[in-house]
């Protein structure tokens, strides 16, 4: 059998899922049976936003800015999604390397009743006062008319929370299939019913700018339907039973402090962006549209890259349970060149073709040109950040997330912003002055990464 055959075999097998042992056997095999269907899995959730904006925009402007300042209330959401999936995923992967399950099982429970209690919270405040909210957030009176949109998405905020959650778990656990295989059925619906509820196709009733929020809500309640039988049912890496159903202050006390910790790394790297944006926009309208081209572009290509980060961390959770260090070390270098590889070719392509791929999406000149700037300044970095993303997420992995927040902390705040302002500002770069501190922040994330990396002092972690 040729290697070229193998690996098509494994990406098959990923696809498809396996019972592997991930603290065994060969480690590029083990990084990609996880990173494929945790890489398609991210690409997944990346559509839910693109349809929505996509069929809602044909209601008009208001409605989209509607969709936008919502999102950026869900930001919130987000936050506390992505910071409770660092602490979930850490301690179902440890518990599955120390051959647990019903430490896995437990720790999943105190998760999702966790994410039950905050969505509530949220869901209270968000249906009641979705008005106030958006006033707050600057919208217009006809932006504040559509805002049933911004209190069914805020009310139904638990289909979001427990989605994420929950898959972190099963990505702990190994099962990354099932984690892309959820959000097939939850961006099916959502495909199938926008336009429906929308316009009021066949029998379905005209809905407008609500029918949006309710397609997606739909959407993503029948996926935590389905990851609710998936977790119930017999012969999962990861199976709750009736008797694991139950709260753990202890336990729920550990994956809140580790959470936390999470959030805030969220948040660290969240407030950096708004603060360039910030610096940006002293620069004018147009240069911020330029940025907002490149960077959608760049977002768009690194989302693959959390699905190999995701896998890096999976990999090093279940072997420090297995009692395996140097298997986890191993198999987050094999991760973080695998990702070197993807990311510096999408680097090379973006630094040739950014005139063509701006110009998709604008032609106005100036906008042209500082997205083309953007892209291309930007790219240069991306082998360095290969290595960084799935360093932070490897270290998240191990239970130790204070050392990716404090290396965020000092690369984003300390350093970013302040160069950003002085080389756009004093030393009189302009807008290429920021492009070039955001490459330079994160190659040295990267590099202060690898080097605490290497000490090991994650290998001791215990969660």
């Amino acid at each position: 059998m040729t290697s070229e055959t193998s690996f098509w075999q494994d990406i098959k097998a990923a696809i498809r899922g396996t019972h592997e042992d991930y603290t065994k056997g060969p480690i590029g095999r083990a990084v990609l049976l996880l990173a494929v269907p945790m890489v398609l899995e991210t690409a997944m959730e990346s559509l839910f936003a693109v349809v929505d904006v996509f069929f809602v925009s044909k209601l008009g402007s208001s409605a989209v800015a509607t969709v936008a300042l919502t999102e950026s209330m869900l930001t919130l959401v987000f936050t506390v999604a992505l910071g409770l999936s660092i602490g979930v995923t850490a301690m179902v992967a440890r518990r599955i390397g120390e051959k647990d399950p019903d430490g896995a099982a437990r720790a999943a429970v105190q998760a999702i009743s966790l994410g039950v209690l905050i969505a509530a919270l949220i869901s209270v405040g968000g249906t009641f006062f979705a008005e106030d909210l958006l006033a707050l957030m600057g919208a217009s009176e006809e932006v504040i008319g559509h805002s049933v949109y911004t209190k069914v998405m805020l009310g139904g905020n638990a289909t979001l929370l427990l989605l994420f959650l929950i898959n972190a778990a099963f990505r702990g656990a190994g099962d990354a299939v099932i984690a892309m295989r959820v959000l097939w059925i939850a961006n099916g619906i959502n495909i199938f019913l926008d336009p429906a509820l929308i316009f009021g196709w066949g029998p379905f009733p005209e809905l407008g700018i609500a029918g949006a929020a309710i397609a997606t809500n739909i959407g993503r309640g029948t996926a935590v339907l389905a990851q609710f039988y998936l977790l119930f049912r017999a012969g999962g890496r990861l199976q709750v039973q009736w008797r694991h159903v139950m709260v753990i202050p202890a336990l729920m006390w550990r994956l809140v402090r580790l959470s936390g910790t999470g959030m805030f790394q969220v948040f660290i790297g969240m407030a950096s962006w708004v603060g360039l944006i910030r610096i940006l926009a002293g620069f004018g309208d147009e240069i911020l549209a330029g940025y907002a081209i490149g960077i959608r572009l760049i977002i768009f290509a690194l989302l693959p890259s959390w699905g190999m980060s995701n896998a890096a961390a999976t990999m090093v959770g279940q072997n420090l349970g297995a009692g395996k260090p140097e298997r986890a070390e191993a198999a987050v270098w094999r991760a973080g060149f695998y990702n070197m590889l993807f990311l510096g070719t999408i680097g090379l392509l973006f630094i040739a073709t950014a005139p063509w791929l701006v110009a998709f999406f604008t032609t106005e000149p100036e906008p042209l040109r500082w997205g083309i700037s953007c892209l291309r300044i930007v790219s240069c970095g991306f082998l360095f950040y290969a290595y960084g993303m799935v360093l932070t997420q490897s270290f998240n992995g191990a239970g130790d997330a204070w050392t990716p927040t404090w290396i965020n902390l000092f690369c984003f705040w300390a350093f970013e912003l302040p160069f950003a302002w002085v080389m756009s500002h004093q030393l009189g770069w302009g807008p290429n002055g920021v492009f070039i501190a955001m490459t330079a922040s994160f190659s040295a994330l990267a590099v202060v990464s690898a080097i605490v990396f290497r000490r090991g002092a994650w290998k001791l972690k215990n969660i």
